[in-house]
């Protein structure tokens, strides 16, 4: 059947990898639309890892087939969403593992949480958070091994960009992960990349999170994506304002909070060939607040 790319997706074509996804996509598409017995719209244009269209099941269920690109970040996305239940997040409707392949809930009207005022955003995030903090185990990655991940990783991806950032930056971060990562409080279900995108208007509840990236670790890595986040502002003020209000609100350590902020952000200011200048500019900001 027919399977047209968004130009959101177009990113993968650089990678071998990336261009035999793409190929499979016709086949996994049609399989699942029959195994599921779906009417599929256009995909939508946002998703940048999956192939994500609009679903209706044979009995009206309006619902998200998203096929996944296979990366380790959203392996356990399914897993998560079922052990979310619904509570603040969409339902799990079914799951291909073979296909990677997700059936979800479908959000109504769909309107991004970064469509609200900034501090009403926060208003929303602060009831949401500590519902999705709900304690976990394996098969999630533990918040530990991914940061040695990210450290490992940094320093040769710092050279291979031609430093793209002070040295300085680079340093504060491994030493910030270094300290965090091993004097961690309670572990529960966090998400790294719970940005004001991944939080939409929906009937069954006000807001739901969509597209967890999961992960078990502390509370105060939770609210990383949204302090660093350009969708509610970006400036240093804006950015240490998030971190304020969340830190505060949450009950959460401010200084912890930080450091996985500065920890986190280097690591993603930089993704394969590409540099990402909005995470540097954040991670400069919170690091220079000292």
């Amino acid at each position: 059947m027919r399977c047209d790319i968004p130009e959101s997706l177009r990113w993968v074509e650089r990678t071998e990898a990336g261009r035999a996804w793409l190929a499979e996509l016709p086949d996994r598409l049609a399989a699942c639309v029959a195994r599921w017995e779906l009417t599929v719209g256009p995909p939508f244009g946002y998703a940048f890892a999956s192939l994500a269209l609009p679903a209706t099941l044979p009995d009206g269920t309006r619902a998200v087939l998203k096929l996944q690109y296979p990366d380790d970040d959203s392996r356990h996305e399914a897993t998560a969403l079922a052990h979310w239940d619904g509570r603040g997040a969409i339902r799990l409707l079914a799951h291909d593992p073979g296909r990677r392949a997700l059936l979800v809930e479908r959000c109504d009207p769909g309107t991004p949480l970064y469509g609200l005022p900034p501090d009403a955003a926060l208003d929303v995030a602060v009831e949401l958070l500590p519902r999705l903090g709900v304690p976990a185990g394996p098969p999630f990655t533990p918040l530990a091994e991914e940061a040695a991940g990210w450290a490992e990783r940094m320093p040769g991806n710092w050279q291979r960009a031609n430093r793209p950032y002070e040295r300085r930056l680079l340093d504060a971060a491994l030493g910030l992960l270094a300290d965090l990562a091993p004097s961690q409080g309670q572990q529960v279900l966090v998400n790294q990349d719970l940005h004001a995108g991944n939080i939409l208007a929906a009937g069954r509840e006000p807001w739901l999170v969509i597209d967890p990236k999961p992960l078990v670790g502390e509370r105060e890595f939770a609210v990383v994506p949204l302090v660093r986040g350009a969708e509610l502002g970006h400036s240093p003020a804006a950015v240490r304002h998030r971190l304020d209000r969340l830190s505060a609100e949450l009950g959460l350590d401010r200084e912890r909070v930080r450091g996985w902020a500065i920890g986190q952000t280097v690591a993603w200011s930089i993704g394969g060939d590409q540099v990402f200048p909005g995470n540097v500019e954040a991670a400069r900001w919170l690091l220079d607040e000292m």
